[in-house]
Protein backbone atom coordinates (compact mmCIF):
# COMPACT_ATOMS: atom_id res chain seq x y z
CA UNK A 1 0.00 0.00 0.00
CA UNK A 2 1.37 3.42 -0.98
CA UNK A 3 2.15 5.65 1.96
CA UNK A 4 2.45 9.37 1.06
CA UNK A 5 4.02 10.17 4.42
CA UNK A 6 7.00 7.97 3.55
CA UNK A 7 8.25 10.74 1.25
CA UNK A 8 7.75 13.42 3.89
CA UNK A 9 9.36 11.36 6.65
CA UNK A 10 11.75 8.86 5.02
CA UNK A 11 13.24 6.07 7.10
CA UNK A 12 16.85 6.59 8.10
CA UNK A 13 19.36 4.10 9.43
CA UNK A 14 23.04 4.00 10.30
CA UNK A 15 25.42 1.24 9.33
CA UNK A 16 28.54 1.07 11.50
CA UNK A 17 31.58 -0.99 10.56
CA UNK A 18 33.92 -1.41 13.52
CA UNK A 19 37.18 -2.43 11.91
CA UNK A 20 40.52 -3.13 13.53
CA UNK A 21 42.08 0.16 12.47
CA UNK A 22 39.17 2.16 11.05
CA UNK A 23 35.62 2.91 12.09
CA UNK A 24 33.15 3.74 9.31
CA UNK A 25 29.62 5.15 9.58
CA UNK A 26 27.08 5.38 6.74
CA UNK A 27 23.67 7.04 7.03
CA UNK A 28 21.07 6.03 4.43
CA UNK A 29 17.48 7.10 3.95
CA UNK A 30 14.69 5.47 1.96
CA UNK A 31 11.62 7.14 0.48
CA UNK A 32 9.51 4.86 -1.68
CA UNK A 33 11.95 2.63 -3.55
CA UNK A 34 14.80 5.15 -3.62
CA UNK A 35 17.69 4.74 -1.22
CA UNK A 36 19.75 7.87 -0.63
CA UNK A 37 23.15 8.51 0.91
CA UNK A 38 22.61 11.06 3.65
CA UNK A 39 26.04 11.06 5.21
CA UNK A 40 29.20 9.08 5.81
CA UNK A 41 32.36 9.34 7.85
CA UNK A 42 35.44 7.43 8.91
CA UNK A 43 37.97 7.64 11.70
CA UNK A 44 41.33 5.91 12.00
CA UNK A 45 42.10 4.65 15.50
CA UNK A 46 45.64 6.04 15.39
CA UNK A 47 44.28 9.58 14.94
CA UNK A 48 42.94 9.69 18.48
CA UNK A 49 44.36 6.59 20.22
CA UNK A 50 47.72 4.83 20.36
CA UNK A 51 46.07 1.45 19.83
CA UNK A 52 43.66 -0.28 17.45
CA UNK A 53 39.90 -0.46 18.10
CA UNK A 54 40.15 -4.27 18.37
CA UNK A 55 42.95 -6.32 19.93
CA UNK A 56 43.43 -9.95 20.83
CA UNK A 57 44.29 -11.34 24.23
CA UNK A 58 44.53 -15.12 24.73
CA UNK A 59 42.89 -15.61 21.31
CA UNK A 60 39.85 -13.61 22.40
CA UNK A 61 38.59 -10.46 20.70
CA UNK A 62 38.84 -7.50 23.03
CA UNK A 63 36.97 -4.32 22.17
CA UNK A 64 37.80 -0.95 23.67
CA UNK A 65 34.10 -0.19 24.25
CA UNK A 66 34.55 3.34 25.58
CA UNK A 67 37.08 4.25 22.88
CA UNK A 68 34.86 2.92 20.09
CA UNK A 69 31.79 4.70 21.49
CA UNK A 70 33.72 7.98 21.66
CA UNK A 71 34.94 7.48 18.08
CA UNK A 72 31.38 6.88 16.87
CA UNK A 73 30.19 10.00 18.67
CA UNK A 74 33.07 11.98 17.15
CA UNK A 75 32.02 10.96 13.63
CA UNK A 76 28.36 11.67 14.37
CA UNK A 77 29.22 15.11 15.74
CA UNK A 78 31.52 15.99 12.84
CA UNK A 79 28.99 14.91 10.19
CA UNK A 80 25.98 16.25 12.14
CA UNK A 81 24.15 12.96 11.90
CA UNK A 82 20.90 12.90 13.87
CA UNK A 83 19.85 9.29 13.23
CA UNK A 84 20.39 6.86 16.10
CA UNK A 85 18.87 3.59 14.78
CA UNK A 86 21.79 1.43 13.67
CA UNK A 87 23.18 -1.98 12.80
CA UNK A 88 26.69 -2.84 13.99
CA UNK A 89 28.98 -5.24 12.16
CA UNK A 90 30.57 -8.20 13.93
CA UNK A 91 33.89 -9.31 12.39
CA UNK A 92 33.79 -12.63 10.57
CA UNK A 93 36.76 -13.92 12.59
CA UNK A 94 34.59 -13.59 15.73
CA UNK A 95 31.78 -15.54 14.09
CA UNK A 96 31.63 -19.30 13.63
CA UNK A 97 30.07 -20.57 10.38
CA UNK A 98 29.31 -24.18 9.51
CA UNK A 99 26.89 -26.19 7.36
CA UNK A 100 24.70 -28.90 8.83
CA UNK A 101 22.20 -31.28 7.24
CA UNK A 102 18.83 -32.18 8.73
CA UNK A 103 16.03 -34.52 7.69
CA UNK A 104 12.66 -33.16 6.45
CA UNK A 105 10.77 -31.29 9.16
CA UNK A 106 8.26 -28.55 9.84
CA UNK A 107 9.11 -24.95 10.70
CA UNK A 108 8.05 -25.59 14.30
CA UNK A 109 10.49 -28.50 14.62
CA UNK A 110 13.45 -26.71 13.07
CA UNK A 111 14.74 -24.52 15.98
CA UNK A 112 15.11 -27.40 18.43
CA UNK A 113 16.67 -29.63 15.75
CA UNK A 114 19.23 -26.95 14.89
CA UNK A 115 20.17 -26.43 18.53
CA UNK A 116 20.56 -30.17 19.08
CA UNK A 117 22.78 -30.58 16.02
CA UNK A 118 24.78 -27.45 16.84
CA UNK A 119 26.20 -29.06 19.98
CA UNK A 120 28.38 -31.36 17.87
CA UNK A 121 29.60 -28.58 15.54
CA UNK A 122 30.23 -25.50 17.69
CA UNK A 123 33.59 -25.47 19.55
CA UNK A 124 32.08 -23.55 22.48
CA UNK A 125 29.37 -24.55 25.00
CA UNK A 126 25.96 -23.77 23.50
CA UNK A 127 25.12 -21.69 26.57
CA UNK A 128 27.99 -19.33 25.73
CA UNK A 129 26.92 -18.50 22.17
CA UNK A 130 23.96 -17.04 20.32
CA UNK A 131 22.83 -19.10 17.33
CA UNK A 132 21.31 -18.02 14.06
CA UNK A 133 20.67 -20.07 10.95
CA UNK A 134 19.50 -19.95 7.38
CA UNK A 135 18.04 -22.70 5.17
CA UNK A 136 20.26 -22.73 2.08
CA UNK A 137 18.90 -25.88 0.43
CA UNK A 138 15.58 -27.71 0.68
CA UNK A 139 12.26 -26.44 1.95
CA UNK A 140 10.73 -26.47 5.41
CA UNK A 141 7.23 -27.88 4.87
CA UNK A 142 4.57 -30.14 6.32
CA UNK A 143 4.25 -31.97 3.02
CA UNK A 144 7.57 -31.92 1.16
CA UNK A 145 10.04 -34.62 2.10
CA UNK A 146 13.36 -32.98 1.20
CA UNK A 147 16.45 -32.94 3.37
CA UNK A 148 17.60 -29.53 4.58
CA UNK A 149 21.02 -27.93 4.38
CA UNK A 150 21.40 -25.27 7.05
CA UNK A 151 23.98 -22.51 7.39
CA UNK A 152 24.61 -22.28 11.12
CA UNK A 153 26.07 -19.09 12.61
CA UNK A 154 27.30 -18.81 16.19
CA UNK A 155 28.57 -15.68 17.94
CA UNK A 156 30.01 -15.74 21.49
CA UNK A 157 27.70 -14.01 23.95
CA UNK A 158 30.71 -12.09 25.28
CA UNK A 159 31.15 -10.43 21.86
CA UNK A 160 27.44 -9.56 21.66
CA UNK A 161 27.54 -8.05 25.15
CA UNK A 162 30.51 -5.89 24.17
CA UNK A 163 28.70 -4.51 21.12
CA UNK A 164 25.56 -3.84 23.12
CA UNK A 165 27.70 -1.91 25.61
CA UNK A 166 29.16 0.19 22.79
CA UNK A 167 25.67 1.07 21.53
CA UNK A 168 24.54 2.04 25.02
CA UNK A 169 27.55 4.28 25.68
CA UNK A 170 27.14 5.95 22.26
CA UNK A 171 23.39 6.43 22.86
CA UNK A 172 22.50 4.39 19.76
CA UNK A 173 19.30 2.47 19.12
CA UNK A 174 20.67 -0.96 18.24
CA UNK A 175 18.45 -2.54 15.58
CA UNK A 176 20.66 -5.55 14.90
CA UNK A 177 24.12 -7.07 15.12
CA UNK A 178 25.28 -8.85 12.00
CA UNK A 179 28.36 -10.67 10.72
CA UNK A 180 30.27 -8.59 8.17
CA UNK A 181 29.77 -11.07 5.34
CA UNK A 182 25.98 -10.62 5.36
CA UNK A 183 26.43 -6.88 4.97
CA UNK A 184 28.73 -7.51 2.01
CA UNK A 185 26.18 -9.78 0.34
CA UNK A 186 23.45 -7.19 0.83
CA UNK A 187 25.48 -4.29 -0.57
CA UNK A 188 27.44 -6.01 -3.35
CA UNK A 189 25.39 -8.86 -4.83
CA UNK A 190 22.56 -8.07 -7.26
CA UNK A 191 19.17 -9.71 -6.77
CA UNK A 192 19.43 -11.01 -10.35
CA UNK A 193 22.73 -12.80 -9.64
CA UNK A 194 21.90 -16.51 -9.35
CA UNK A 195 25.33 -17.99 -10.13
CA UNK A 196 27.81 -19.22 -7.51
CA UNK A 197 30.17 -16.30 -6.89
CA UNK A 198 32.89 -15.50 -4.38
CA UNK A 199 33.40 -12.38 -2.28
CA UNK A 200 37.02 -11.89 -1.20
CA UNK A 201 37.20 -9.24 1.52
CA UNK A 202 40.80 -8.19 2.20
CA UNK A 203 40.59 -6.40 5.52
CA UNK A 204 43.12 -4.76 7.81
CA UNK A 205 43.60 -7.84 10.00
CA UNK A 206 42.41 -10.81 7.92
CA UNK A 207 40.98 -11.89 4.60
CA UNK A 208 37.59 -13.59 4.34
CA UNK A 209 36.65 -15.67 1.31
CA UNK A 210 32.93 -16.42 1.01
CA UNK A 211 30.88 -18.35 -1.52
CA UNK A 212 27.41 -17.01 -2.31
CA UNK A 213 24.69 -18.50 -4.52
CA UNK A 214 21.32 -16.83 -5.11
CA UNK A 215 22.29 -14.28 -2.42
CA UNK A 216 22.64 -17.09 0.14
CA UNK A 217 25.92 -17.69 1.94
CA UNK A 218 27.24 -21.20 1.31
CA UNK A 219 30.78 -21.08 2.74
CA UNK A 220 32.81 -18.44 4.59
CA UNK A 221 36.39 -18.78 5.87
CA UNK A 222 38.82 -16.22 7.25
CA UNK A 223 42.61 -16.55 7.12
CA UNK A 224 45.58 -14.56 8.37
CA UNK A 225 46.63 -12.42 5.44
CA UNK A 226 45.65 -8.77 5.43
CA UNK A 227 46.24 -5.28 4.17
CA UNK A 228 48.21 -4.46 7.32
CA UNK A 229 50.46 -7.47 6.77
CA UNK A 230 51.18 -6.35 3.22
CA UNK A 231 52.22 -2.93 4.53
CA UNK A 232 54.34 -4.40 7.34
CA UNK A 233 56.29 -6.56 4.92
CA UNK A 234 56.94 -3.62 2.57
CA UNK A 235 58.20 -1.57 5.55
CA UNK A 236 60.42 -4.41 6.78
CA UNK A 237 61.82 -5.39 3.38
CA UNK A 238 62.54 -1.83 2.22
CA UNK A 239 63.62 -0.65 5.69
CA UNK A 240 61.15 2.25 5.76
CA UNK A 241 58.51 3.37 8.26
CA UNK A 242 54.97 2.02 8.22
CA UNK A 243 53.27 5.11 6.76
CA UNK A 244 55.75 5.38 3.89
CA UNK A 245 55.24 1.68 3.19
CA UNK A 246 51.46 2.18 3.15
CA UNK A 247 51.82 5.03 0.68
CA UNK A 248 54.08 2.99 -1.63
CA UNK A 249 51.73 0.02 -1.44
CA UNK A 250 48.75 2.11 -2.48
CA UNK A 251 50.70 3.95 -5.19
CA UNK A 252 52.43 1.04 -6.91
CA UNK A 253 50.71 -2.19 -5.81
CA UNK A 254 51.72 -5.03 -8.10
CA UNK A 255 51.26 -3.26 -11.42
CA UNK A 256 54.85 -2.29 -12.32
CA UNK A 257 58.27 -3.93 -12.40
CA UNK A 258 60.67 -0.98 -12.67
CA UNK A 259 62.44 1.02 -9.96
CA UNK A 260 60.75 1.41 -6.58
CA UNK A 261 57.52 -0.04 -8.01
CA UNK A 262 59.38 -3.23 -8.89
CA UNK A 263 60.72 -3.52 -5.34
CA UNK A 264 57.22 -3.13 -3.90
CA UNK A 265 55.81 -5.71 -6.29
CA UNK A 266 58.55 -8.19 -5.41
CA UNK A 267 57.60 -7.93 -1.73
CA UNK A 268 53.82 -8.06 -2.27
CA UNK A 269 53.45 -10.88 -4.80
CA UNK A 270 54.29 -13.80 -2.46
CA UNK A 271 51.75 -12.44 0.05
CA UNK A 272 49.10 -11.93 -2.63
CA UNK A 273 49.71 -15.53 -3.73
CA UNK A 274 48.81 -16.68 -0.21
CA UNK A 275 45.37 -15.11 -0.71
CA UNK A 276 45.12 -16.80 -4.12
CA UNK A 277 45.99 -20.25 -2.74
CA UNK A 278 43.68 -20.00 0.27
CA UNK A 279 40.81 -18.78 -1.90
CA UNK A 280 41.36 -21.56 -4.44
CA UNK A 281 41.25 -24.10 -1.61
CA UNK A 282 37.85 -22.74 -0.58
CA UNK A 283 36.70 -22.73 -4.24
CA UNK A 284 37.74 -26.38 -4.56
CA UNK A 285 35.93 -27.37 -1.37
CA UNK A 286 32.73 -25.82 -2.72
CA UNK A 287 33.17 -27.39 -6.16
CA UNK A 288 33.78 -30.87 -4.76
CA UNK A 289 30.73 -30.80 -2.46
CA UNK A 290 28.30 -28.88 -4.66
CA UNK A 291 29.62 -29.95 -8.09
CA UNK A 292 29.45 -26.34 -9.26
CA UNK A 293 32.14 -23.90 -10.33
CA UNK A 294 32.58 -20.35 -9.08
CA UNK A 295 31.60 -18.01 -11.92
CA UNK A 296 32.76 -14.64 -10.65
CA UNK A 297 34.92 -13.09 -7.93
CA UNK A 298 34.05 -9.80 -6.21
CA UNK A 299 36.93 -8.01 -4.51
CA UNK A 300 36.22 -5.75 -1.59
CA UNK A 301 37.89 -4.24 1.46
CA UNK A 302 40.44 -1.45 1.57
CA UNK A 303 43.02 -3.45 -0.39
CA UNK A 304 40.67 -4.21 -3.30
CA UNK A 305 41.87 -1.14 -5.22
CA UNK A 306 45.54 -2.13 -4.97
CA UNK A 307 47.02 -1.35 -8.42
CA UNK A 308 47.25 -4.49 -10.53
CA UNK A 309 45.34 -6.71 -8.08
CA UNK A 310 42.15 -7.13 -10.10
CA UNK A 311 43.99 -8.18 -13.28
CA UNK A 312 46.33 -10.46 -11.34
CA UNK A 313 43.42 -12.28 -9.67
CA UNK A 314 41.62 -12.61 -13.01
CA UNK A 315 44.73 -14.24 -14.49
CA UNK A 316 45.27 -16.56 -11.53
CA UNK A 317 41.64 -17.59 -10.98
CA UNK A 318 40.79 -17.62 -14.70
CA UNK A 319 37.46 -16.05 -13.80
CA UNK A 320 35.65 -12.74 -14.07
CA UNK A 321 36.91 -10.46 -11.29
CA UNK A 322 35.08 -7.31 -10.29
CA UNK A 323 35.64 -4.51 -7.79
CA UNK A 324 32.07 -3.48 -7.00
CA UNK A 325 31.05 -0.10 -5.62
CA UNK A 326 28.23 -0.48 -3.04
CA UNK A 327 27.10 3.11 -3.69
CA UNK A 328 26.10 2.45 -7.34
CA UNK A 329 22.53 1.48 -6.35
CA UNK A 330 22.18 4.42 -3.97
CA UNK A 331 21.37 8.01 -4.91
CA UNK A 332 24.04 10.58 -4.04
CA UNK A 333 25.11 14.03 -5.30
CA UNK A 334 27.04 13.70 -8.60
CA UNK A 335 29.91 15.73 -7.15
CA UNK A 336 30.73 12.73 -4.90
CA UNK A 337 31.04 10.24 -7.76
CA UNK A 338 34.84 10.06 -7.93
CA UNK A 339 35.23 10.12 -4.16
CA UNK A 340 32.75 7.29 -3.61
CA UNK A 341 34.26 5.26 -6.42
CA UNK A 342 37.55 5.26 -4.53
CA UNK A 343 35.95 4.74 -1.12
CA UNK A 344 33.39 2.12 -2.22
CA UNK A 345 35.24 -1.13 -1.44
CA UNK A 346 36.17 0.02 2.07
CA UNK A 347 32.58 1.12 2.83
CA UNK A 348 30.79 -2.03 1.58
CA UNK A 349 30.23 -3.45 5.07
CA UNK A 350 28.91 -0.17 6.50
CA UNK A 351 26.54 0.27 3.53
CA UNK A 352 25.25 -3.29 4.00
CA UNK A 353 24.66 -2.66 7.70
CA UNK A 354 22.64 0.50 6.95
CA UNK A 355 20.57 -1.35 4.32
CA UNK A 356 19.66 -3.93 6.96
CA UNK A 357 17.40 -1.36 8.64
CA UNK A 358 15.09 -1.18 5.62
CA UNK A 359 14.31 -4.89 5.88
CA UNK A 360 12.20 -4.42 9.01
Amino acid sequence: MWNPFEFLFPKKFLGIDIGTSYLKVVELSKAGHQQKLENYGTLQSSVIYQKPFRTFEKNTLVLSSEDIARAILAIIKETRIKTRACTLSIPDFSTFFTNIELPPMTREELPEAVRAEARSHIPLPIGEVTLDWQVIEGEVSDTKKTNLKILLVAVPNEVINQYQRIAKIADLELIALEAEVFGLIRSLVDEEEKRPISIIDIGARSTTCSIVEKKKLKISHSFDMSGNELTRMVAKSLNIDYQEAENLKKKYGISNVEGKAGEVKEVLLPLIDVIVRESERIFNTFSSTERKEIQKVILTGGTALLPGLKDYFAKKFKKEVEVTNPFTRIFYPPILEKTLENLGPSYAIAVGMALRGFEY
